[in-house]
């Protein structure tokens, strides 16, 4: 590996600022800036960080903000609730994809508390990596930073080949198990009332899981989730997907009626595309979480995965109601 990545591959903590510039909460404006000039950091001031009595960072207030409120102002009032943080497990690769996705200045790390241990600012991206990669190329640093790959790999088409080819036979498996499903409820999907709908309850159920994959890569970019963060996720999900199905039946389910003219045709459809695309949202979201908690590449897999698994509840949900209903 390179230079490039080996710093790229640091703990972000061996890089940051272990001097951000802190304020209590509970302060005003007056007291806030007294605070500060008793307690000057040596670095350069970015944002100022409000911080709990236990050290828990609570919220960032830009500077212009404190400089331009009214002094009886309380800082609660000012600063920015739930900021976006980097955690202190991330690598220096990490935080420069924090850089790239949020267009910030600068970023604190914090510990699994909460608590507030230092800062990052854009000179770790702009400086440090920027200098080494003047030394070594820009295209190192570029394809290191978003695709993760060498320069090497990504001109190598058996590389390619060989990191790709087997998540499709996921896809290939899954066709298979469609066709399978098919003869296995052969009584119900060569009915007529049933065989036009198979395409469009299949790409609904694809398309949320896709949308949910990429959220969810998406989300993974800098950051290490946890077994209780996927738990927490997973439940939203699931509501957005429901809610999703529940719509997307709706207008299907209308449709179905009006065409076919029999009321379990509608139901059918209904139910069926709400719980499939429920189950493809709680899949699809799944994947990437999955993968990188078992320290494996979400972004090849997730996508090939999902869809296999989506294609096969969607049949399963959608064959076994219209045999109950049809």
């Amino acid at each position: 590996m390179t230079a490039v990545g080996h710093i790229l591959g640091d703990p972000v903590t061996s890089h940051m600022r272990d001097d951000p510039t802190r304020i209590p909460l509970g302060r005003t404006v007056a007291e806030a800036l007294e605070y500060v000039r008793k307690t000057p950091t040596t670095g350069r001031v970015v944002y100022f960080y409000v911080v709990d009595a236990e050290g828990r960072l609570r919220g960032v207030l830009p500077t212009r903000r404190l400089l331009l409120a009214d002094p009886a102002t309380r800082v609660e009032d000012l600063m920015v609730r739930s900021p976006i943080t980097i955690p202190h497990t991330a690598t220096v690769l990490d935080a420069c994809e924090f850089f790239m996705l949020h267009k910030l200045l600068a970023f604190p790390v914090v510990d699994d508390d909460g608590r507030l241990i230092g800062l990052v600012d854009v000179d770790l991206y702009t400086e440090e990596l920027s200098d080494l990669d003047r030394r070594e190329g820009n295209d190192d640093l570029f394809q290191l930073v978003g695709v993760h790959l060498t320069e090497a790999e990504a001109r190598s088409t058996r590389k390619q080949f060989r990191r790709r080819f087997p998540w499709l036979l996921c896809n290939v498996g899954g066709g298979l198990l469609a066709a399978f499903l098919t003869g296995v409820y052969e009584d119900v999907a060569t009915l007529a009332v049933v065989t036009p709908f198979i395409p469009v309850v299949l790409a609904l159920g694809e398309s949320v899981s896709i949308q949910s994959v990429s959220l969810a890569l998406h989300s993974l970019h800098g950051a290490r989730p946890t077994w209780g963060d996927y738990r927490r996720r997973l439940g939203r999900e699931v509501l957005v997907g429901l809610a999703l199905g529940l719509a997307c039946g709706l207008v299907v389910g209308l449709v179905g009626l009006a065409w076919k003219g029999r009321f379990a045709v509608g139901l059918s459809l209904f139910g069926s595309i709400a719980g499939s695309v429920m189950a493809a949202a709680a899949v699809g979201l799944s994947m990437p979480i999955v993968l990188k908690l078992l320290r494996r590449d979400p972004s090849v897999a997730s996508g090939p995965i999902a869809l296999a698994a989506s294609d096969m509840i969607t049949l399963v949900v959608y064959f076994n109601l219209a045999r109950a209903l049809l």
